[in-house]
């Protein structure tokens, strides 16, 4: 006899029916038991029911939609939903009370800004800061008409980008406060009160080596791992109180040599409590465990090259003193280290746009198992041969990895399921370079999957080979929060090594690559094969070269020269291209273009071979909808797209998109500048951003903000949103 388990609600009715019946329903195969197995499921999905509605009546363990009908009751006004950052409202639904208490403070339009935009944020009342004369019963010591020579801390903030901590006193402006992303006027008045936000968020790197300059003198080093100059940010302190106005420390922010040099303790050294140190140097003698420097040794200087010193740094400091210029990324040691020492930094780089290596997070696309870890630098090859049926190679520190690997991938076993990829990964927070020797070959069998996830990958492209001998099976390669980066290197001053260099070439005509999150640079992709491109950057290092092409007919089908590796004329057609959210700096030419929410930044340079910046063989097939057109291009149906042709050429230019930097490394590179015409900053089909940055969904942030300006700000007051990074 077949009886329900105990503990159940199948169990408890099953004990109130007489035991008559339950012996009865025994002998007859135990068709009573399994119809109250069904009774069952349902009461406890029932009792399951009525303990949620009574968790749903308090905002901290209300499921995610009742959320805002417990906001309903104190007249919470919902928002955009549709930012990451933001997009549960279950803590300002908490504090609303709290906040309406404090209602058109600085502070809580300050939280609020905080809130629903998901950025850093700085308020103060500008009426503070307008020069006057001062009531000698109210003097006000913080609003100084200037500043001394040696008031370090004041003027560093009035020279800082955006001046949101400035407490000097000035002239009243006329203007009108929304008037200020170009200039820093119109923002002092009686009625004025300035928002400030951080939009660059610091990415910490964590014990990554020192990449030693090519002097080879053992004492000059830099952050960066590709060994180019780099800006370091701070890392923010936690806030902990709504009536508390945030402070430098309390925001990320640009770090200089004055400012480091000031605030030594809180800039260098290991993370305690609240306050979070932005670089820390630890020494490490052959693989045993790193020993941190001591501050008592650390000095912030200027390092910049000397003029006509033939690329010799400033000031050279004193035997055993260390010297760090965050405003560069350099580092100079007074004694030079021995065969057996290196230096791992931990430090932060700022990155505007989320894309590429160290933005993987815990939570993420899940990978496969079985996992092997690799460490310190150590072979990946020997792992990536253990996993060449299925699993992951999992690089868990930010170690360097010069070395040459082939990831061999095997048909799956039907029986075993979907998640059979052979994936080279990062663990979350890590950002592991790859220092390749010669191209990362792909050996991939038929219907099999490859997955580069969170990696850095310099020295050599990823390269799919033609099939030997050839099949119509298809092969799949997912990068994805990856860096294949732009020029195959950096210069010591952050220009494209090699910026004519693929770093991505798939000479299988029935691959499909799919680039989710990522930063390449040229992609070469034979006719047939599939490239899609999502929430992604393919950037040729200028608009003048080639970004996707294709190979003649004429070309070997292998990879087997540096010269290989070179994107050529950009004459050649590559496969069928799907766009989505993406930024593609340089020329596109494929059979088949999809594009939405896009940016195609593309221009011909004269005598230029190529017929259009941007060409697709096949105009009956394809559409590019709500995205950006260079002039001049060649594709399928457009639908809302920017410029439209009909439009006067003083309106076509006035419609491009105008960009922090351009330049692979910078903390601004490929935002939007918020001078770029509405056309493009709310283009997309959700009025959002045209380009990679659509998945940041600023302009719902901006409108989020104003949504609690109009409750919360006090009236006669103007507001608006200044962006200090």
């Amino acid at each position: 006899m077949t009886e329900p388990e105990a503990a159940t609600a199948a169990a408890h009715l099953w004990q109130l029916l007489p035991a008559v019946y339950r012996l009865r329903d025994g002998e007859a195969g135990g068709v009573l038991a399994e119809l109250l197995d069904v009774f069952g499921d349902q009461l406890e999905v029932l009792a399951e029911e009525l303990a949620q509605l009574y968790d749903d009546q308090f905002v901290e363990t209300a499921a995610p939609w009742a959320t805002p009908y417990v906001g309903g009751v104190v007249g919470y006004r919902p928002i955009h939903g549709v930012v990451p950052e933001v997009v549960s409202p279950r803590a300002e639904v908490a504090n609303t009370v709290a906040y309406r208490r404090r209602k058109g403070t600085a502070a809580v339009i300050e939280q609020l800004a905080r809130d629903v935009t998901g950025w850093p944020a700085r308020v103060y009342e500008s009426f503070e800061r307008v020069a006057t004369t001062q009531y000698l019963n109210h003097t006000r010591p913080h609003a100084a008409a200037s500043a001394g020579l040696r008031e370090h801390e004041a003027l560093h903030h009035v020279m800082q980008q955006g001046a949101a901590f400035d407490d000097l006193a000035h002239t009243a402006h006329a203007r009108p406060l929304a008037s200020t992303w170009r200039e820093r006027r119109g923002r002092y008045g009686i009625v004025k009160v300035p928002i400030f936000l951080w939009r660059t968020q610091p990415v910490l790197i964590e014990r990554s080596p020192l990449a030693p300059d090519p002097s080879a003198d053992g004492r000059r080093f830099r952050f960066d791992p590709l060994g180019a100059d780099v800006r370091l940010f701070s890392q923010p302190r936690i806030e902990t109180d709504i009536a508390h106005l945030a402070e430098p420390p309390d925001v990320p922010q640009p770090l200089t040599v004055r400012w480091a040099a000031d605030h030594a303790p809180s800039v260098y050294g290991p993370t305690m409590s609240r306050a979070r140190r932005s670089i820390i140097l630890e020494r490490q003698t052959g693989g045993g465990e790193p020993e941190a420097i001591p501050l008592a040794v650390i000095r912030f200087a200027d390092l910049s090259d000397v003029p006509g010193g033939g690329g010799a740094w400033a000031h050279e400091p004193a035997a055993g003193d260390v010297h760090i210029d965050p405003s560069l990324g350099r580092v100079w040691f007074g004694e030079p280290f021995g065969a057996d020492e290196r230096v791992l930094a931990t430090f932060s780089i700022g990155m505007a746009v989320p894309v590429g290596a160290g933005n993987r997070r815990r939570g993420d696309d899940p990978l496969p198992f079985p996992r092997r870890t690799a460490s310190a630098g150590g072979s990946l090859q020997a792992e990536l041969d253990l996993s060449q049926e299925a699993g992951t190679v999992l690089i868990v520190d930010s170690d360097r990895y010069p070395q040459s690997v082939t990831i061999t991938s095997l048909t799956p076993d039907p029986t075993a399921g979907d998640d059979t990829a052979v994936c080279l990964a990062a663990d979350a927070g890590a950002r592991p370079l790859l220092e390749l020797s010669s191209p990362l070959r792909l050996d991939m069998a038929a219907k099999s999957t490859v997955v580069l996830d969170g990696l850095l990958i310099s020295g050599a492209p990823v390269v799919l080979d033609e099939i030997d001998p050839p099949d119509r099976e298809p092969r799949t390669i997912v990068i994805r929060d990856t860096t294949l980066v732009p020029g195959i290197t950096r210069t010591t001053t952050g220009a494209p090594a090699s910026p004519t260099r693929a770093s991505l070439i798939v000479l299988d005509p029935f691959a499909c690559v799919r680039i989710e999150r990522s930063v390449v640079g040229p992609i070469i992709a034979v006719e047939g094969a599939t490239i899609e491109i999502v929430d992604s950057i393919v950037d040729a290092s200028s608009r003048t070269g080639v970004a996707v092409t294709g190979r003649d007919g004429t070309s070997p089908r292998t990879v087997s020269a540096v010269a290989d590796w070179e994107t050529g004329d950009g004459t050649a057609a590559a496969g069928d291209l799907d766009i989505v959210a993406s930024t593609i700096v340089g020329s596109i030419r494929c059979i088949r273009l999809d594009a939405s929410n896009s940016l195609l930044l593309a221009a011909l340079a004269e005598d230029d071979p190529r017929p259009r910046p941007v060409h697709a063989e096949r105009t009956q097939q394809g559409c590019v909808r709500y995205s950006f057109l260079p002039d001049g291009s060649r594709t399928g149906r457009r639908f809302h797209c920017a410029p439209r042709p009909d439009d006067p050429l003083a309106v076509q230019r006035a419609s491009r998109p105008r960009f922090g930097s351009m330049r692979y490394g910078d903390h601004d590179y490929l935002r939007l500048h918020e001078g770029t015409p509405d056309r493009i900053r709310l283009g997309a089909d959700d009025e959002g951003e045209m380009g990679v940055t659509h998945r940041l969904y600023a302009p719902q942030r901006e409108t989020n903000l104003r949504i609690r300006l109009d409750e919360y700000l006090r009236f006669g007051l103007a507001a608006d949103r200044i962006f200090a990074t």
